[in-house]
């Protein structure tokens, strides 16, 4: 089961019948998220194997996982909203059991995503589950 928050977003997904808008959902998201500071764009946050450039930022406080992320493309600032909203607020230990694959694709996103943004996303999430497997 996800967190409230990607819980309330599928709901939404499922009103919006049209991909446009949905699209535009996930943009709005991405515009919606705080940038990640410059000085936290460095190679050490760099994730590797997305077509446009990618920050992923982690850090746990009391136990539980948080991240920050940023691109430069807007679609991608998107995804990285939604996976905030995954992931964000649990443990290492409960990231490791969450299917990102089945999540995401609860709102077609595996359906209508192009290749070479499947598999940036795809990195994304082996991103946080190798950097929260560390934790364990």
């Amino acid at each position: 089961m996800a967190q409230a928050a990607f819980e309330d977003i599928a709901g939404d997904f499922e009103f919006l019948d049209d991909w446009e808008d949905r699209y535009r959902m996930v943009i709005d998201l991405g515009r919606d998220m705080e940038p990640l500071a410059d000085e936290l764009k460095v190679p050490a946050t760099k994730v590797e194997g997305c077509a446009s450039q990618v920050w992923l930022y982690p850090r746990w406080q009391d136990g539980v996982f948080h991240f920050e992320g940023d691109s430069d493309a807007m679609i991608v600032r998107g995804l990285i909203a939604l996976l905030r909203t995954l992931y964000n607020g649990l443990t290492p230990a409960e990231v490791l059991q969450v299917d990102a694959r089945a999540e995401l694709g609860r709102l077609g996103l595996n359906d209508h995503l192009s290749a070479q943004r499947s598999n940036g996303l795809r990195a994304m999430v082996e991103r946080i589950r190798s950097v929260n497997a560390a934790e364990v």
